[in-house]
Parts: C-alpha cells; structure tokens; sequence
C-alpha cells in the first residue's frame, strides 16, 4: 500500500499517473493545457481514461527550461487543486519549492513530487509534517545545464545511492516508509546510455523497498531510439512503460493514459 494523503492506494497492481502541464513551455504539449479552463478538462478527460493519479505542474523541469517565480507557479497550479479536490482522484503536485509544497499540501495534495529530491532548505520540513507522499526523483545538475554533457562512474550504483540515502534523510524526519516513492529520473542529466542502463536495471531499483516511479513517456530517450519527434512517440512511450512495469516498476508517470492502460490490462491478464 502507498499512504498517498487522503487515499491509500493498493500497489498490487501497477498505478498510472497522468501528466497535467499548466506551463507554456512544456516540451510534450506546447503550453496546450496553459489555460485553466483546458487544464481542468484534460485532467478530468485523463481520469475518464483511467488515471490512478494526477501529476500537476506549474514549472517545466524540460532541458534548458527557465525558472519561474514561486507567485506564478502557484497562480497557475492552486486553481486546479482547487476545482479537482473533490473529484476523488489522489493529487501530486510536481514541484521543488517548499512554499509551493507548503501551500499546496494546505489545499489538501496527497502527493508531492519532487524532481529535487527534497533537498531545498524547508522542503523536508514541509512534507513531514503532511500525510502526503512523496516521490524523490535523482538528477544531474539543473534543467537549464542538466544535460551538458554529464558524467557518472556508474549510473545505476550512484542513482541507487543517492535515493536511499535520500529516503534515509526522510525517515530520520518522521516520513513512514510507506509514504516514499523512488524515481531514477530518467532524462535527467543522463545520456541515452545512462538511461538504457538505469531503465535495464529496473528490477533492482524496485528491490530496494520503497515502490518505484518510472517517467519516459515522449521524452528524447525514444526521439534517439526511434527516430520520431515527440507528437510520434506514443507507441514508443507505450512499450517503455510497459516494459518498466514487468521488470518491477510500480507507478508508470505518461502523457497516454488510454493506450498505457490498455496495454497494462492485456499485460495483467497474462500475469
């Protein structure tokens, strides 16, 4: 079981979290969803679909993505919390700032995901005194630098090291282990080679106790495998899911949610 805020979610069968961008300059939909209006019906249109999860975002975490204002970040995530919170569908905000953290765990979030891993001054702090969840996801530097040229001894040995001792941190806070998902952070300051290494490692990262967070769908990982611009990576997207899940994943983060839960009945039905 995930103690996910107000749900505790059964993790026997894998869980989708659908991806919400209210940024303009998401890398997979352009800004499509920037207006609250389209957010709102694409959130709910995900659920219909057969989202387990929502994932909200205010903040592109893309490569060489700008930072934006903590006010505007709110500005763009709060109203959707709002018009979603009794829609009875767990809700991550994906952020690394612990006033945005703060204000919408206040709102009453179930989920925080944090591509910082927690590691800002108060974020630990902000989360251990919720009931929500948290996912701490690995990365290389920043987004705007993220992806010159970055270097590991062995990627899958210092991912691993970096999230347990990362989940350590929030035990010593008072963060049950329940409450913890580990992200390997695919795309983030890794190579097409680094991620290939870390994705094929997914049974052991997954071993580690705390349930295990995949997110690929669209990113440049499939552009340099397939060929494909992201409007076209669908199926690629797909496979990669699906693929994380039977190797042990237990949350799947994408932009498809029709197609990956089809694909994850079939799956299912062989299991």
């Amino acid at each position: 079981m995930l103690q996910c805020g107000r749900f505790r979610l059964s993790l026997q069968r894998p869980l989708i979290m659908g991806i919400v961008n209210v940024t303009p300059d998401s890398f997979s939909d352009g800004g499509r969803y920037a207006d609250p209006a389209r957010a709102l019906a694409h959130a709910r249109q995900l659920v219909a679909e057969g989202a387990d999860l929502l994932d909200i975002g205010g903040e592109s975490t893309r490569p060489g993505a700008a930072t934006v204002s903590e006010t505007e970040e709110l500005e763009r995530v709060m109203p959707l919390l709002a018009a979603l919170r009794d829609d009875g569908v767990p809700l991550s905000v994906d952020t690394v700032k612990p006033g945005v953290m703060r204000a919408a765990l206040a709102a009453g979030v179930d989920l925080i995901n944090d591509v910082n891993a927690l590691q800002a001054e108060g974020a630990v702090e902000a989360l251990a005194d919720s009931g929500a969840a948290v996912c701490l996801m690995h990365k290389q530097g920043d987004p705007a630098t993220m992806q010159q040229a970055p270097r590991y001894a062995s990627v899958v040995d210092e991912v691993e090291h970096f999230l347990l001792q990362r989940a350590v941190v929030l035990r010593a806070a008072g963060v049950a282990s329940a409450r913890i998902v580990l992200d390997p952070g695919i795309g983030f300051g890794k190579t097409v080679e680094h991620n290939l290494e870390l994705l094929k490692a997914t049974g052991r990262l997954a071993s580690q106790g705390y349930p295990l967070l995949i997110g690929v769908s669209r990113k440049s990982l499939l552009g340099a495998l397939t060929g494909r611009p992201v409007e076209e990576r669908i199926h690629a997207s797909v496979a990669m899911a699906l693929l994380a899940v039977a190797r042990g994943a237990r949350i799947v983060r994408v932009h498809d949610v029709a197609a990956t839960r089809d694909a994850l009945k079939m799956w299912e039905a062989l299991q």
